[in-house]
């Protein structure tokens, strides 16, 4: 067992925005999941890159728009080559956008897109293995894939990651099959228990994402960060600058979409499960 937290390739590890204002961007997320920042690009370097720390563990990070890009969250994806697994999107259908590129010492990344239109990127770990802090309030807690075409998608996610989906009449599950054994070698040794208290889905373990149906705009993936109360969380959102889009009560969670004040788009959710 280990304290340090790895991805296995194909399995989300990483979310960052990209904001036009990165010190706004970084006050309005420092207010609403309490973050603090660190500079991982070096004093004497140009650029930045903001890493978000919470309880002193990586979360998330900020940097700087490039070009015309739109303002979101990205999920970056596990590789084990970077360049191997570019290669692999462009073969089954999608494209290659940004890269592959060393992203200093911390590892090596590819901006891609799926055959759909939806974004997403690729990091190849060194110094950097992810996220390592998940699913607590102020954490990331979930990406989810949002598209028009759900076939389609599962055909070209499976055929590159070899993701399996389950239908689970309220959602369907995007499963990497492996990564609970990963979890309960690793960080979590106690996740099936835990998972089984609360009597989570057959295949929870391996659940790295969510499949949901299109509701407007293009494909695309979306990020979810977890709060204590989403109520409280909004209202902080609002006073911000934020907008609040829609809110939603679930079986399982209590959710509110909100806009930043840059125009990024994330979910706010608390976990909410049944009682037993």
């Amino acid at each position: 067992m280990t304290d340090e937290r790895s991805y296995p390739e194909g399995v989300p590890c990483w979310v960052d925005t990209e904001q036009p204002d990165v010190d706004a961007a970084c006050h309005f997320y420092a207010r609403l999941f309490g973050w603090t920042f660190s500079d991982a690009v070096p004093a004497d370097a140009p650029g930045r890159y903001l890493i978000a720390s919470l309880d002193g563990a990586d979360v998330a990070a900020i940097g700087p728009t490039q070009g015309d890009t739109p303002v979101e969250w990205h999920t970056y994806i596990a590789a084990a080559d970077a360049d191997a697994a570019a290669a692999s999107v462009r073969a089954a259908g999608g494209t290659v956008t940004l890269g592959p590129v060393d992203a200093g010492p911390g590892g090596r990344l590819a901006g891609c897109v799926d055959p759909l239109g939806a974004r997403f990127r690729l990091w190849q770990p060194r110094r950097r293995l992810g996220a390592q802090l998940t699913n607590a309030p102020g954490s990331w807690n979930f990406s989810d894939l949002h598209t028009g075409d759900a076939s389609a998608a599962i055909g070209f996610y499976a055929r590159l990651f070899g993701w399996e989906f389950d239908e689970l009449g309220f959602a369907t599950m995007i499963r990497r099959p492996g990564y609970g054994d990963h979890l309960a070698a690793t960080v979590d040794p106690g996740i099936r228990e835990r998972q089984e208290s609360i009597s989570a889905p057959p295949g929870f373990a391996d659940a790295i994402a969510w499949l949901a149906p299109l509701t407007n705009g293009q494909d695309h993936w979306h990020v979810t960060f977890s709060v204590a109360s989403r109520d409280d969380s909004a209202a902080t959102a609002e006073k911000l600058g934020a907008v609040l889009i829609s809110s939603e009560d679930t079986e399982w969670a209590k959710t509110a979409l909100i806009r930043d004040p840059q125009g990024a788009e994330l979910t706010l959710s608390q976990f909410t499960p049944p009682s037993p």
